[in-house]
């Protein structure tokens, strides 16, 4: 496959993670479109390390797979104490986390 098909892939899945940042107020559904943002910027990384020959790129998607699992920690973290306290799990509701 051509480079620009992973990178139109990339640049669809990114889009689709954005629009479920911006249409969803559940905290589980927004973390999921976190999640399909950096898997879209990682496919976009390594695209484009494989298009110039270079490692650079599969270095920087571990990077990104790394600071994705410790987002996903703290995350669910939160989506864990909402859900103690609310039997809905909406991220209006966030504020009522505080001290």
């Amino acid at each position: 496959m051509p480079t620009v098909a992973y990178l139109l892939l990339g640049a669809l899945l990114f889009s689709l993670g954005a629009a479920g940042i911006v249409l969803r107020t559940n905290a589980l559904s927004m973390l999921i479109a976190v999640e399909l943002m950096l898997n879209a910027v990682n496919l976009t990384f390594v695209a484009a390390s494989r298009h110039f020959h270079a490692t650079d790129g599969v270095a920087v998607a571990f990077f990104v797979i790394a600071v994705a699992a410790a987002e996903v920690a703290v995350g669910l973290a939160i989506v864990i104490d909402l859900a103690r306290r609310h039997t809905v799990v909406d991220v209006d509701q966030a504020s009522e986390l505080k001290g």
